[in-house]
């Protein structure tokens, strides 16, 4: 976002993009970004300037920034930290 959000426009992304929630990167807004695109994530947090912080699978914490940066929700159930499948 090249202007800064509103207090609606910020409730509205952390209602969208609660913490635990599955985002995939589509392109990322910078030539810099280590996060390629397919990659796959969990929201950890919305800030007051409406970008969404994001613990990347590849272990970069890049947020990504709405209006910027392309991505979308992962269908299917949202994941937790205690959300770990054991399989023997």
């Amino acid at each position: 976002m090249n202007r800064i959000p509103t207090q609606q426009q910020v409730e509205r992304l952390r209602k969208n993009y609660p913490v635990g929630t599955r985002v995939v990167l589509h392109s990322m807004d910078d030539p810099y970004a280590p996060v390629p695109p397919g990659t796959k994530g969990t929201v950890t947090y919305v800030d007051d300037m409406g970008q969404i912080g994001v613990a990347w699978d590849n272990g970069s914490g890049l947020s990504l920034v709405p209006g910027e940066d392309s991505f979308s929700k992962m269908s299917g159930p949202e994941k937790t930290k205690s959300d770990h499948s054991m399989s023997r």
